[in-house]
Formats: C-alpha cells, structure tokens, sequence
C-alpha cells in the first residue's frame, strides 16, 4: 500500500510552498490557451494553500516541448493572467525559475521549468536550485508524474513533500477501480495500435468482467482470425500476439464498422459486416450493432473504465461510436473512469466530462497507471515521506 503524506497531513502556515502543476495546455499559433481544463483542474490545491494561510505559493509548471528561452509562445505570461482571474488574486510572473529573487507577493508563477534541459535530464543540481525556493513541496501533477523530470522526482529528494488534491483524487479514484472495483467491472480499449496497449490490456484483463475493443487496433484481431480488413491499418508484427489475446473470452470484438473509400472527413461511407469489408475501403469506427451490443454489457456494469476512442471521431462522420458511447457511460450509475488523452478530449468534445465519475488529467500516466507501473512522481513521494515523516 502506497504512503505519502497528503496535504491535510501538513501545516503549511506560513510556509513558503512550491506547487507542481500539470497546466501543460493547448496554444493556438499566438500562443492563447485554447482549453481552460487543466487550470481548473488544479485550483483546488492552489486555493487550500492560500486558504490555510501559506506564506507564499510558488508555482512551477511546463508548457509544451521548448527548444529553447526564446520559444516566447510556450512561456507563462498568459497562464499568469489566466490564474489571475480564476483566483481573484494576483498571481506575479516571474521570468526565470531558478537563480531569482522572489518578490513579496502571495502568490508567484515560475516560469516555463522546461526552459531548462536540466529539467528533462531529471539532473539534481537544478532540482535542489527548484527546491531552495520553498519549505514544502506539492506534487499537483499526476500528468507528468510518470516522468523523471527534476520537478517530480528531483524535488521531493530535498523538501517534505506531499500530494496535491487533484493528485489525491486522481490516484484514489483509479486505485480503487484497479485494487478493488465494484462487479461487474468492465474496460473500453480504443486507439490504433495494439502495441501502444498491450501492458494496458494484460494487467486489466487480469481484473475485468468483460474488455471491448475498439478502434483502428480491432483490424488486427480481425486479419488475426482471418478476415478481409480492406485497406484498414494493421500492425503486422503484432498478429501472433493478437491470436494469443483473442484465447481469451472476455474480449469481445466489433460485429460491424463504418468504412469509407478513403481517410478523409468527408469521404464516402457505408456499414459493413466485419466479415464484408471489401478492398480499397479503410475502417474508421464502430458500427450501429456493435454499439448496441456493447451497451448491452455497459448497462449491468459497476465499474467501467475507458482509454482510447472508438473511432476517428475528430471526423464527424466517424465520431458516432465514440460520441454514443460516451453519451451512454454519462447516464449510468456506474463509476465511469476516463483514462485521459484522446478519451479526455472526446468526452469533453461531445459535452459528457461532467456527466462521468472521472476524467483522467494524464494521457500517457493514466496508461502506465492502467499498465500496474508504479509512477516515478509517486514513488518520489513515498520516499519523501520515509525520508521527512
């Protein structure tokens, strides 16, 4: 059983308190936030700190992969006024996130850390230079806590650390669906490839009821068993491993798909059987049957867990597996996980984030969650705790 300490475990009174946030969020080309999500998603922790009387609130986050201090779309300028507003306080930028001295203002945001190799390298010189700026640190960031990154894993080396609320809530909610889930517990598995899910698939297919597949990785199964998949996307190199998977019965495949005459928006389109997918047309999501079969199973389930989407649902016309499912998880009374990623961004596209227990803020840690990994942040914080208690 995992221990660190949380934050109602500390007293972070007068406290200078250095906060990792996961507030990496998409840009348009002038560098505006396009998506609000993540900010909302880690003021909680940011309002207990001011809440209960902290000194100071230091925040560090990154944004995106910058080459370098002059990549000015990627730096934390609009991010400052957007917590502004949000907070009602204002929240002073400042332009560096090492080697700076820090004004007297309550609450101050860091700049990009990835301004920095040394970040990415996970090198401790720079972790300790994050670390002298506070007294107590807060990891908020469950989507970059599957990372060796000096403010993850470096950080907690040097300061009494704890778990930020979002993180708390994060590890308590898919904990409990991957330790101990509510029966039936069943796994929506979406994406291209199966290569990408395969740790994804064997560690929940040890605990779930039932598994249904969909996405562009179903065609492997299907060339698996033999069929005509048309010019649908394959990984070859994973056919024997299909084979193997499909030995076991709680995996249930699409009965039909939409295919089209080619991979564009507004291609031609018709459903076909999956045993009568003819040449030259490609797979781009689940047919009308086998979303009523799989709400079929849905409906009975306790738990349900979902990573990847049905289809190509940025495309309109071949968003229909995804948007209706989804549309159904958000009328259950079942404990309704979204694993992040393109899942995140499809239920929140269709108007459903709200309506499900839990959306995952981590793509790629939500999957290594689901894979059974222990995450590097975490791991940080547990050895923080046996180091600081």
């Amino acid at each position: 059983m995992q221990k660190f300490f949380t934050l109602s475990d500390l007293n972070v009174k007068r406290k200078r308190v250095l906060v990792r946030v996961g507030m990496d969020m998409p840009i348009d080309k002038e560098g505006n936030i396009t998506n609000d999500k993540r900010i909302i998603e880690g003021l909680p922790t940011i309002k207990y700190l001011l809440g209960h009387d902290a000194k100071q609130v230091i925040i560090l986050n990154h944004m995106g992969r910058p080459k370098n201090k002059t990549d000015s779309n990627l730096n934390h300028d609009k991010l400052a006024k957007k917590l502004s507003q949000y907070l009602g306080v204002k929240v002073a930028k400042i332009d560096d996130c090492i080697d700076v001295k820090l004004p007297n203002e309550k609450t101050l945001l860091l700049e990009n850390v990835r301004f920095h190799p040394e970040e990415t390298e996970n090198n401790e010189e720079f972790a300790k230079k994050l670390a002298d700026l506070g007294d107590i640190f807060v990891n908020d960031a469950f989507s970059v806590s599957h990372r060796e990154q000096a403010s993850i894993t470096g950080i907690p080396k040097f300061l009494q650390s704890c778990a930020g609320l979002l993180l708390e809530k994060e590890l308590r909610v898919m904990g409990k669906a991957m330790e101990n889930p509510d029966k039936p517990f069943v796994a929506i598995l979406g994406g291209v490839k199966i290569s990408d899910k395969i740790k994804v698939i064997e560690n929940l297919l040890a605990k779930v009821d039932k598994m249904l597949i969909g996405g562009a990785m179903i065609f492997t199964f299907f060339k698996a068993q033999g069929k005509d998949i048309g010019t649908s996307k394959v990984e070859n190199d994973c056919i024997d491993l299909a084979k193997k998977l499909l030995k076991n019965k709680k995996i249930m495949l699409p009965v039909d798909v939409v295919v089209a005459d080619k991979f564009d928006a507004n291609a031609n389109s018709k459903v076909a059987d999956i045993d009568g997918i003819e040449d030259g047309w490609i797979g781009l999501d689940i047919g009308p049957e086998t979303i009523k079969s799989y709400k079929e199973i849905l409906k009975n389930a306790k738990t349900i867990v979902w990573n990847g989407p049905m289809g190509v649902f940025e495309f309109d016309k071949f968003a229909n597996g995804t948007r209706e499912i989804a549309k159904f998880l958000s009328a259950l009374k079942a404990v309704t996980i979204i694993g992040g990623g393109d899942s995140a961004a499809a239920v929140e596209k269709f108007g459903y984030a709200d309506k499900l227990t839990h959306v995952s803020t981590g793509g790629g840690a939500s999957l290594e969650f689901f894979e059974g990994k222990k995450l590097p942040g975490i791991a940080a914080l547990e050895e923080s705790y046996k180091r600081f208690r």
